[in-house]
């Protein structure tokens, strides 16, 4: 009785989670969840993610993976210059004294009122050159996702029937 239920479990997440799609669908899946990553979408990336990978009917591990590959080590960099590479692409100038305004702001208590007015009112005029940026950079990325999974993948699977039929 467990083995049969085991095997209806296995059979049910296989089909849930699509792991055995084609190599071009799951670096399709893997792609998408990189754009998503890297989108401007800031706390919307899993959610969005696995979204579009239900309606694509795509691998949704592969999705996840893509997703999560904006590690939190990364974020803050990448943000950073894809706002100054929209900004420059818009014609849009930094708000002058931005640096030292941004200092100040950190002097105040990141729990008070007044910290999160002058946080967006700093933070208003980049808003565009954001959402440009990080757009144009998560498509980047997505399309240089899609063949670096795509190779990875087929390495893998015919470096596993090599193995398999050696045995």
């Amino acid at each position: 009785m467990i083995h049969v239920t085991r095997k209806l479990i296995r059979r049910w997440l296989d089909s849930l989670l699509h792991v055995d799609d084609t190599p071009e669908r799951t670096s399709a899946a893997f792609a998408v969840g990189v754009f998503f990553g890297f989108s401007p979408f800031l706390g919307l990336h899993t959610v969005l993610g696995l979204a579009f990978a239900f309606v694509l009917n795509l691998n949704r591990v592969a999705t996840i993976l893509g997703v999560y590959s904006n590690l939190p080590w990364i974020i803050a960099p990448y943000y950073t210059f894809a706002t100054m590479g929209g900004a420059a692409l818009l014609r849009t100038n930094f708000p002058p004294d931005f640096g030292n305004d941004l200092a100040r702001l950190f002097e105040l208590s990141i729990l008070s009122h007044e910290f999160w007015g002058r946080l967006v009112e700093l933070i208003r005029p980049l808003l565009w050159p954001f959402f440009v940026g990080s757009s144009i950079g998560a498509i980047v990325l997505a399309a240089i996702a899609y063949p670096v999974a795509l190779a990875f993948i087929t390495s893998r699977r015919r470096l596993k029937v090599m193995m398999h039929k050696t045995r």
